[in-house]
C-alpha cells in the first residue's frame, strides 16, 4: 500500500504508568503515555508508539492537528484505514 495515507483521532493520556494503546472509542483512539505533556514529549512517545506498531519507518507518523492538546490528528503514510485499525486494536 506504498503511497496511501490515512488520517486517525487518537486522545492521548500522559503520565500514565506505561505506554499502551488503549482501545477505540466513538471514532478515537485512546493511547497511553509514560511521557508528560512538556516540550513535544508526549508527540514524541505516541509519533514512537504508532510508528513501532505498525511497523513503519520514522517519519511516517505525522501530526497535524493538535499537538499542543490531547486530541491529535495523526496522519500515516504507507498504511491503509483497514490496515490501522486492525494492527492498534491487537493487544488491547
Amino acid at each position: 500500500m506504498e503511497g496511501s495515507k490515512t488520517t486517525i483521532r487518537v486522545k492521548v493520556l500522559p503520565r500514565s504508568s506505561r505506554n499502551q494503546i488503549v482501545g477505540q472509542e466513538n471514532g478515537l483512539f485512546k493511547v497511553k503515555l509514560t511521557a508528560p505533556p512538556v516540550e513535544g514529549k508526549a508527540n514524541k512517545a505516541l509519533s514512537d508508539i504508532l510508528t513501532k506498531k505498525l511497523g513503519l519507518p520514522k517519519g511516517s507518523v505525522e501530526i497535524i492537528s493538535g499537538k499542543r492538546s490531547r486530541l491529535k490528528s495523526v496522519r500515516i503514510h504507507g498504511r491503509s484505514i483497514e490496515d490501522v485499525k486492525d494492527l492498534l486494536k491487537r493487544d488491547v
